[in-house]
């Protein structure tokens, strides 16, 4: 008898938890996340994910950008924007490239963007580490294998912000118009 009870109450409790389950799915609440978290994905034809970064795109070279492509940016998406720093420097993260106001409906960045005829209008340039405007390619220390971050911003606004902006105004500008974000990860060594 006693057994019984505890049964009908464990059947009664896992009835309970079911429909709590079924009511979760059916508000939404266990569903995919909403389209403003949505991650993009960050690709380069240059180098792959956690790859070396061909040193055509360092100092010990040409010290160009690499081309650089992306998708899913969601609807709403008014410019996008792009951060690319190396956090193995030894004085902390060093900023590479600052990039924003990119037409939230681009995809891609050709190859040494800044100088390319394809660069999109209202693409505007921050001051990177090396306190030059622009792109400044991976240049670490001998020895240690640094990684470099491609960092791309999807946003809901254009940021009011002139050319040279530094990292934290660009930062502070985007608080809490991101859509969505995404990144690509290369590598890169000097001997």
């Amino acid at each position: 008898m006693v057994f019984g009870i505890y049964r009908s109450k464990l059947v009664l409790g896992l009835v309970i938890c079911a429909a709590a389950v079924c009511v979760l799915v059916t508000t939404g609440s266990l569903m995919a996340p909403p389209e403003k978290h949505r991650k993009m994905e960050v690709s380069s034809n240059a180098f792959r994910d956690g790859q070396p970064i061909p040193s055509r795109y360092t100092c010990d070279e040409k010290n160009i950008s690499p081309a650089l492509a992306w998708t899913g940016a969601p609807t709403g998406t008014s410019s996008l924007a792009l951060m690319v720093d190396d956090p193995d420097s030894p004085t902390g993260v060093w900023t590479h490239w600052v990039v924003f106001n990119i037409p939230g409906d681009g995809s891609e960045l050709a190859e040494d963007a800044a100088k390319s005829n394809t660069t999109p209008a209202n693409f505007i340039e921050g001051l990177n580490d090396f306190k030059k405007l622009g792109y400044g390619g991976p240049c670490p220390p001998a020895g240690k294998l640094h990684r470099y971050y491609f960092k791309m911003f999807a946003l809901d606004t254009t940021l009011d912000l002139p050319s040279g902006a530094s990292r934290q105004a660009v930062e502070a500008a985007m608080t809490k118009h991101i859509l969505a974000q995404g990144q690509l990860m290369g590598t890169y060594q000097r001997k």
